[in-house]
């Protein structure tokens, strides 16, 4: 689940609480409007994000002869090394993925469309377990979930963000690429978030496996008439202009949801069988809305997914177990369907994770809060078979440490992580300052896993 303390709520819903609940539609902060024609190409980003801080320090382990170190370190929540299955770069394996992750596995080895950024996080600058010790240009609130949740959505490292960087990103090639959208550029089928919202665009957001749209409507005549009598309801000149602001939100949100709910009614049954698991659910929504996209007029999307659970304190290897079949099982049915629909080489999708976990358990077979985690990129447009980054040293107190129980201090910034998808995208090298406030900061803005 999201962690959001109250002011976070109160936040995000303050805007259009129409837009959101009453439609499933678009989210509170309103929506974009585009409707000239736009470039002939299609690429769409799709976020995983893992609420609740995945411990990525058993997602991927080295197997070399680093694992004596990880054994050591990590205790009784060591995986043993005979069950991590190997990932095959060239002619060595040197990393293992957790055991319930084959799928994964399979697409490092075999598709060679899966890459892992080792220890990324949020970071003002790069830093050093000095610069850490005393203070130095540290992001706000390291280690509570909603400060960094709307970090690592917003790319902004202090205060509170009102909008996010994929949010921001969609902005910047909304005149080169959607100009002849018939439906906004950002989908959310997990709720309103930060994320999603632009400076300008506006997502919108559905539940998975329901219609578009405002809910108890058939296509009776008597349904028809009151759906139409609601509309012109929205229309109405009131002479209250928060009022009137929230029909217009609303209003284009009914527009949008007709849009596509039309879309998807010509729409053939997908063969690819996807999971039962929440997080398979959504991600079959936004194949289906992919399948879409010459319907909308669209030629660049990013969806927003999430999965929660991962806030392991306590019994961390069976939760893990449920937690990263499901995510594993989901993913490789999502590849499969963008090899259906024929995007393989169009969809990148990715993780997010607010942190990892300290390497060290903690009391009662859990994990505490910690900081630099590795993240998943998947698509035929991904460099794969390869991880990137630098893993960091897995000694307690070591080099990389934040403190004593392992808490990676990044080697790579969200802002460099994100900037590459946003290059791959089509954002421009001149607008990713705007959209990455502290990129200037370090040495490289493309890391290279994208083709």
């Amino acid at each position: 689940m999201n962690h959001h303390s109250r002011r976070d709520f109160m936040r995000l819903a303050c805007c259009s609480a129409a837009g959101a609940s009453l439609l499933g539609g678009l989210s509170k902060f309103g929506l974009v409007s585009a409707l000239a024609q736009g470039a002939a190409d299609y690429k769409a980003l799709v976020c995983i994000f893992m609420f609740g801080g995945n411990d990525s320090n058993n997602m991927i382990v080295p197997i070399d002869s680093r694992y004596a170190t990880y054994q050591q370190s990590r205790s009784t929540l060591a995986i043993p090394q005979g069950l991590l299955l190997p990932l095959q770069i060239g002619n060595q394996a040197t990393y293992g993925l957790h055991p319930n992750m084959p799928e994964m596995q399979s697409l490092f080895n075999n598709q060679q469309t899966l890459a892992v950024l080792a220890n990324v996080g949020t970071l003002v600058q790069p830093t050093t377990q000095q610069a850490y010790q005393q203070s130095q240009n540290l992001p706000s609130n390291l280690y509570s979930h909603s400060d960094q949740q709307d970090q690592w959505q917003s790319a902004q490292l202090m205060g509170t963000p009102n909008a996010g960087w994929a949010g921001k990103v969609a902005d910047k090639v909304q005149s080169a690429y959607n100009t002849g959208a018939q439906f906004p550029p950002v989908l959310s089928v997990s709720g309103s978030t930060v994320f999603s919202t632009g400076d300008v665009t506006r997502p919108f957001t559905m539940n998975p496996g329901q219609p578009p749209g405002l809910q108890g409507f058939d296509s009776s005549a008597a349904s028809q008439a009151r759906f139409l009598a609601t509309q012109q309801l929205l229309t109405f000149d009131n002479g209250l202009s928060l009022v009137q602001s929230a029909n217009l939100v609303t209003s284009q949100a009914v527009q949008y949801s007709v849009v596509l709910a039309d879309a998807l009614k010509s729409l053939s049954p997908m063969q690819t069988v996807f999971p039962s698991s929440y997080l398979g659910q959504q991600l079959q929504q936004v194949a289906q809305v992919i399948a879409t996209r010459a319907s909308l007029g669209i030629n660049r999307q990013i969806f927003f997914c999430s999965y929660g659970g991962f806030d392991t304190h306590s019994d961390q290897l069976p939760q893990q177990i449920d937690l990263l079949s499901k995510l594993s099982q989901a993913l490789s049915a999502f590849y499969q369907a963008t090899e259906e629909l024929g995007v393989t080489n169009q969809v990148t999708t990715f993780t997010l994770s607010e942190f990892s976990r300290t390497l060290q358990p903690g009391s009662n077979g859990g994990t505490d809060h910690a900081w630099g985690s590795h993240q998943l990129i998947m698509g035929g447009g991904v460099k794969g078979n390869n991880v990137y980054g630098t893993f960091p040293t897995l000694t307690l107190g070591g080099p990389d440490d934040a403190g004593n129980n392992g808490r990676w201090i990044p080697t790579t910034a969200l802002d460099q992580y994100a900037a590459t998808l946003a290059t791959w995208f089509g954002v421009q090298a001149a607008d990713l300052p705007a959209i990455f406030p502290n990129l200037a900061n370090f040495p490289a803005s493309n890391l290279g896993f994208m083709g």
